[in-house]
């Protein structure tokens, strides 16, 4: 993998990641886990074949920048998911203390 190639797949998760910052603005989860799926996949085509290639200076303020557009669109969007997520942990423990009643009691149904 040469040094575009690296720029060029950052990119693409650049584009991936403002992708998802509107999937969570507008609370489209099954999309946001669509993308997500997307930028594993890049991410690990950069893992795998990264590797130490020598950038010029231009192409490395190039990189860094998208790097850091990238990491504001994940603060973002776990600015925007985790209230989602901590409200969705405490339905999925509610339900399964309302479960765990009604095995130890019985429903409130009168026969």
């Amino acid at each position: 993998m040469n040094s575009q190639d690296v720029i060029s797949i950052y990119e693409t998760v650049a584009v991936i990641s403002d992708q998802m910052l509107l999937a969570a603005k507008n609370a489209d989860w099954d999309r946001l886990t669509e993308l997500e799926s997307q930028c594993s996949e890049h991410i690990a085509s950069l893992r795998e074949g990264e590797g130490p290639i020598k950038l010029t200076g231009e192409t490395r303020d190039r990189k860094v920048k998208i790097i850091q557009k990238i990491l504001a669109d994940d603060r973002q969007i776990r600015d925007l998911t985790e209230p989602w997520m901590a409200n969705l942990s405490k339905l999925i423990r509610s339900n399964q203390t309302e479960r765990k009643l009604v095995q130890a009691y019985g429903s409130n149904q009168v026969a």
